[in-house]
């Protein structure tokens, strides 16, 4: 399940995702809120809470995640993963080299630590 997180500063989307994700709930959350967001904003200042394991999302959720990631391509500013699963903190390195912006990965024990990044001004 993904569910948008509301109590961040106005200027960063965030969302939570755990239990299962299906491709339709994947891109439909984030299709609406990047779009929703991009009305107010020029660029994507993003974090995804992340408690769930890879298995977890059906296989048609990456092709999703790399389309949307093409379809906002310069709007990326900052991007954080918050995650326990370590393997998937090389992720953030990964898109690093791909996508224009910003990205971080924390543990989440270091969720406030990875907000403050993703909120503050360059």
């Amino acid at each position: 399940m993904l569910k948008v997180i509301n109590n961040l500063p106005q200027h960063v989307a965030g969302v939570h995702a755990y239990a299962d994700v299906d491709e339709l709930e994947y891109e439909s959350t984030l299709e609406r809120l990047f779009n929703h967001f991009l009305k107010r904003h020029n660029k994507i200042n993003f974090l995804l809470v992340l408690e769930t394991e890879i298995n977890n999302f059906s296989p048609g959720k990456w092709c999703g995640n790399i389309k949307l990631g093409l379809k906002y391509f310069f709007r990326w500013n900052k991007v954080v993963l918050v995650t326990d699963k370590k393997y998937l903190h090389g992720f953030s390195d990964l898109f690093k080299y791909i996508l224009p912006g910003k990205f971080r990965s924390f543990s989440l024990d270091q969720l406030d630590t990875a907000i403050k990044w993703v909120t503050e001004a360059e």
